[in-house]
């Protein structure tokens, strides 16, 4: 019998070609983390420049919030659509156009002169941006092909990812202290020059070598989907219960319904829905989910509270939430080892109640100083650090690699609806409770009383106009009203991590099955 099999010996020369190899591998993903971490800022960064915003353009409450979600909402709807037409296209090229388009239109957002042109130049940078992120996390999985050496790529980039999102209220805090808050717009360009100058160069391209037609149908619906219903739950916050906030919510759900309904019974889906049969894809999508909403949510009125009610300036309140970016990291990396050794559905729901405990202390110190706000943003970071990191990496080795870039997307509607859901849901719930418990002094006009009703920040600006009685007694009102309304919204942080961890444990265990390439 002839035994066919090959011995490799191993030379200086292919030791030395694997170690260039290695570290070329190790460059593409420091190149392809830069439109991470520019998304993710993007996402938060203008938590803290909306009280700068709010006296420059004077925005209404509802247009204040439209001013955050309209990013991350038209990023939300188009991701799937665009992961799929990376597979198609080039996952490269999607890549490159993306960063071209979303720093013209930065610049453009920098110096927009309304509101209504703000919220219009957010919308176009959430287009170019859909075609950003999908393509990052499908390029990764071409790149790194060896298990163990991905999944610690794979923890960089969730890492980079969450801690980023938790770093916008930094750089934004720095910019805002020098400069105008166009400045955290125009970050954009200094990020995504390198990218366009590096990507051709170190990453090759990849597509799916059988992709599926152009379903521009389907590509509508989930659109559509997303966006009556995130408009349905803003309408629901700022106008109460009437016919246009449940038609908005209950025609988004049909929508939803009708697109599941087109991929299964298409013969190429623009998305796989069979793959959310697979425990370890499913639930990770959901612990993503919800993990975004609640960091989201978090800082969202964190970064109004250390600015608007402790008096911190934009640097100080960045700073204050530094220990929580740090821990962020810092879970993400450390969490690689143990995810050999733990299993999924322990590992992740205990991640997950350390960041329950995160919220429980907001909601137990709310009012009494700035501690309660970075310990509990610690234990936040700690716990998200962690379980996004496993629950991105079960994802991506559920899906078939030729549909890298449509699973990949799916992770990152996750994150983006979450990122919409944060400020739609906690965002809304805060802005009505804010205005249900405001008390106004007397004399105020009608403008006057408006504009303090309507944000945190319009309270601010008008008791800057009052006599010094009536000035405190509105500060007072505004910030009393404002941190019951935290109270209130950490409480149902706590419940979306208890809520991830109960998914994580009955799902996450079908994950040991998709461990192996």
């Amino acid at each position: 019998m002839t035994n066919t099999s090959t011995i490799t010996i191993e030379t200086p020369a292919t030791r030395a070609g694997g170690r260039r190899g290695a570290a070329r591998r190790w460059v593409a993903l420091a190149v392809l983390m830069l439109p991470v971490i520019l998304i993710a800022v993007d996402n938060t960064v203008l938590s803290f420049a909306l009280p700068e915003i709010a006296r420059d353009l004077g925005p209404t409450a509802a247009q204040q919030l439209w001013i955050i979600d309209a990013y991350p909402l038209v990023l939300a709807a188009l991701l799937v659509a665009m992961g799929s037409a990376g597979d198609r296209f080039g996952r490269r090229r999607m890549l490159l156009i993306g960063s071209i388009g979303f720093a013209i239109v930065s610049i453009a957002a920098a110096f927009a002169p309304t509101s209504e042109a703000l919220i219009a130049a957010r919308a176009a940078l959430g287009f170019f941006g859909a075609m950003l992120m999908p393509s990052t996390l499908s390029l990764l999985r071409s790149v790194f092909t060896e298990r163990e050496e991905r999944r610690l790529a794979i923890a960089i980039w969730a890492s980079g990812f969450a801690a980023s999102a938790a770093l916008g209220p930094i750089v934004g805090g720095v910019l805002l202290e020098h400069f105008a808050w166009g400045s955290v717009f125009l970050l954009a360009v200094p990020v995504l020059v390198p990218l366009v100058v590096l990507l051709p160069i170190l990453i090759p391209e990849s597509r799916d070598p059988a992709p599926g037609r152009i379903d521009a149908s389907s590509i509508l619906l989930s659109f559509a989907a997303i966006g009556a219903t995130v408009y349905g739950i803003k309408h629901l916050a700022t106008e109460g219960v009437d016919a246009i906030a449940i038609g908005g919510i209950l025609g988004g759900l049909a929508l939803g319904a009708w697109f599941v309904r087109r991929q299964l019974r298409a013969r190429t889906p623009m998305l796989d829905m069979r793959l959310f049969r697979n425990g370890a894809f499913g639930g990770g999508v959901l612990v993503n989910l919800l993990s975004v909403i609640a960091l989201v949510g978090f800082l969202f009125f964190v970064s109004q509270h250390l600015q608007l009610v402790a008096g911190l300036s934009p640097v100080q309140a960045g700073l204050a939430l530094a220990p929580g970016l740090v821990t962020m990291i810092a879970a993400g990396l450390a969490v690689v080892p143990l995810a050999r050794r733990i299993r999924p559905r322990v590992l992740v729901p205990a991640a997950l109640a350390v960041s329950a405990g995160g919220y429980l202390t907001v909601a137990l110190t709310a009012g009494q100083g700035i501690a309660g706000v970075v310990v509990a943003f610690m234990l936040l970071g700690l716990g998200i650090g962690m379980a996004e990191t496993v629950s991105n990496e079960l994802i991506l080795s559920a899906a078939p690699p030729a549909k890298a870039g449509a699973a990949s997307a799916v992770s990152e509607t996750a994150y983006e609806l979450g990122a919409v859901l944060g400020t739609a849901l906690l965002g809304s719930i805060l802005a009505a409770w804010y205005r249900a418990s405001l008390d106004l002094p007397a004399g105020l006009t009608a403008a006057q009383a408006h504009a303090a009703q309507e944000t945190l920040a319009g309270a601010v600006t008008v008791a800057e106009t009052l006599p010094p009685a009536a000035s405190v007694e509105l500060l007072a009102s505004a910030a009393h009203a404002f941190d019951g309304g935290v109270v209130v919204t950490s409480f149902i942080g706590v419940a979306l991590m208890v809520g991830a961890g109960i998914v994580a444990a009955l799902t996450l265990d079908d994950a040991t099955g998709a461990t192996s390439e």
